[in-house]
């Protein structure tokens, strides 16, 4: 077994701290979702070291003001917004279609959670779909660009919620079962972790490093907004007492990934408070469940998606 990979960083880091002395410049980089929450920390994090940052988002004049925000704050001017939404095929196709040349680092951050039951063009259940679904689409089919870095890292936000649920292969999209909002979240979240299990395997000689991580439980994000019961206080399996971190927090592990060098080389790994999670244990709320990593499940589900995205 490879040795657990850990850093001087922690659960208390903020992604400023993470970023000190780190330079980004020259390099390009893509946050999705980073018109709000933690992604908008990600995005400035970044920017603060000198990286160009394209902020993916579905609403763009929110995604303007981040950037000029950005831009005031760290004084990087190279701050860019692009139309993104993620639960989209073409507008995925038409994000790809319009860059243009390498890529160093995507943070697949945008994600939605506990949604009522919703579904896109296709049928899909819209949490698989936009969380993985979406982000598989965007990321493989930015592979040349992320290639042609030579040393590019993609970033996978999961969430501590994948160890309520695997990925329900004979039932994706909730149309044999009835739907239930907790199931279709977690099992998206395990889909991001096996995604980034197999996208490691395969690219790992073009150059390209993939991580997955849990971010923590996030104080007023826009993800939460679905829930009657504020996020400090809730958690579906009934547990309370989980620790909440706030935003610029919640952003380290995701900053450590894509740009620390104390990470350099590392990939196919899932995160935690800017550390390699330990093996899940039944009665917590942290670690990695050992069918995240599953390299049979994560081989199966990436030919599912290329099946339904570029197949």
């Amino acid at each position: 077994m490879s040795e657990r990979i850990t850093t001087p960083f922690t659960a208390e880091s903020t992604a400023a701290e993470v970023i000190d002395g780190v330079d980004l410049a020259g390099e390009r980089a893509i946050v999705t979702g980073a018109a709000s929450g933690i992604g908008v920390e990600t995005a400035r994090a970044l920017a603060s070291a000198g990286a160009e940052v394209t902020l993916a988002v579905r609403d763009v004049v929110a995604g303007t003001r981040v950037a000029a925000d950005i831009t005031s704050t760290t004084g990087n001017p190279k701050i860019f917004v692009e139309q993104l939404d993620l639960s989209d095929q073409s507008s995925i196709a038409a994000f790809v279609a319009r860059w243009s040349g390498p890529l160093d680092i995507l943070v697949d951050n945008a994600g939605i959670m506990a949604t009522p039951e919703l579904r896109t063009a296709e049928g899909w259940e819209l949490q698989f779909a936009t969380n993985h679904l979406g982000h598989f689409a965007l990321t493989t089919g930015l592979h040349d660009a992320l290639t042609s870095s030579g040393k590019a890292r993609v970033v996978v936000v999961s969430s501590v919620g994948h160890i309520n649920g695997e990925v329900l292969f004979d039932d994706l999209d909730f149309t044999a079962h009835p739907y239930d909002a907790w199931a279709a979240y977690s099992q998206s979240k395990t889909a991001n972790i096996l995604f980034a299990v197999e996208a490691a395997k395969r690219w790992a000689d073009d150059g390209i490093a993939v991580n997955a991580l849990n971010p923590g439980r996030i104080a007023s994000t826009n993800l939460s907004r679905h829930m009657e019961t504020p996020p400090a206080a809730f958690d579906p399996k009934g547990n309370t007492g989980v620790s909440v971190k706030n935003i610029e927090q919640g952003a380290a592990t995701s900053v450590l990934l894509a740009a620390s060098p104390l990470v350099a080389g590392v990939t196919g790994r899932y995160f935690e408070d800017c550390q390699e999670a330990v093996p899940f244990e039944p009665g917590t709320r942290r670690g990695v469940a050992a069918y995240a990593l599953d390299p049979v499940k994560a081989e199966r589900l990436w030919r599912v998606s290329l099946d339904r995205t570029w197949g």
